[in-house]
């Protein structure tokens, strides 16, 4: 058996008797997902609980000076920033900030994947917002929230780490680029559903990272499912489905006309979500 077939063979056993090592959420994401959570929390706390984490304090002031929130007035301190941005959203916002703690490894080549990885990620993110606020501009639809959008993009992926992470123990398999990206496609919708239980993340995240790739999983109503397959698209990810996923865009109304996904606002708002993570 070749070294590829093990490896496919060892992570399937894994997967069906769920003995496969999943990451685990950043602990300042648990934290501030448990505050966000108690119904007596109030701004103050929130603020003191996501100034324990410098680095997260440091990016929740930068995210709400920036054109994501299209304030103008600048902000300088972390409850200031939690004002801003709501206890609704702080939840999201701190999860999605914190994700990208988990595309690390010491191994030089796995590294390497998952910069790469979280590299796409990230175009996917910016490019689901764009689609998302031109939406909701264009319609005035406002079911679904920016916030929202951002995290399930940012979950879209998290299923290729286990799949990288028990690949590091074969070192012929990187060898093998082909052979990593057929088994991220094949396993990583239900590794990533697995996460998303095991974090207690609710239904509409946990059907993103299930399901994103398989274009056969449809759902009747405008979904994060949908925009996060347009993003992908839309930064070049995916071209094959590109046709059907235009066609469903304007079936499902998700925008009037594809030529706003190809527009300078689309362009700026793509742009304004990038310097989330830059």
């Amino acid at each position: 058996m070749s070294t590829e077939n093990a490896l496919l063979t060892i992570l399937i056993e894994k997967i069906n008797n769920d003995t496969l090592v999943l990451p685990t959420l950043p602990a300042v994401a648990l934290k501030v997902r448990k505050a966000a959570d108690d119904p007596d929390i109030n701004l103050n706390d929130m603020a003191d609980v996501i100034g324990q984490d410098p680095s997260l304090s440091a990016r929740m002031i930068k995210i709400s000076n920036s054109a994501y929130l299209g304030r103008s007035v600048k902000v300088t301190s972390t409850t200031q920033a939690v004002t801003r941005i709501g206890l609704r959203q702080i939840k999201n916002i701190a999860t999605a900030l914190a994700m990208e703690q988990l595309f690390v490894s010491k191994n030089d080549i796995v590294k390497a994947y998952m910069e790469q990885i979280w590299s796409d990620t990230v175009e996917i993110v910016a490019s689901s917002m764009a689609v998302l606020q031109i939406h909701t501009k264009a319609t005035k639809n406002r079911a679904l929230n920016l916030d929202s959008i951002m995290l399930a993009a940012l979950v879209a992926n998290i299923g290729s780490l286990p799949v990288l992470t028990e690949a590091e123990r074969h070192a012929d398999v990187f060898g093998n680029p082909t052979f990593l990206d057929v088994a991220i496609s094949k396993l990583s919708g239900k590794i990533g559903e697995s996460i998303m239980q095991v974090w207690g993340f609710e239904p509409e995240f946990i059907i993103v990272a299930k399901s994103w790739r398989d274009h056969s999983v449809q759902t009747d109503a405008i979904s994060y499912l949908d925009i996060v397959r347009l993003g992908a698209v839309l930064c070049g990810k995916y071209d094959s489905r590109k046709d059907a996923l235009f066609a469903n865009a304007l079936e499902k109304k998700i925008v009037p006309s594809l030529s706003l996904l190809l527009s300078d606002e689309f362009d700026e708002y793509r742009a304004h979500a990038k310097q989330i993570f830059g």
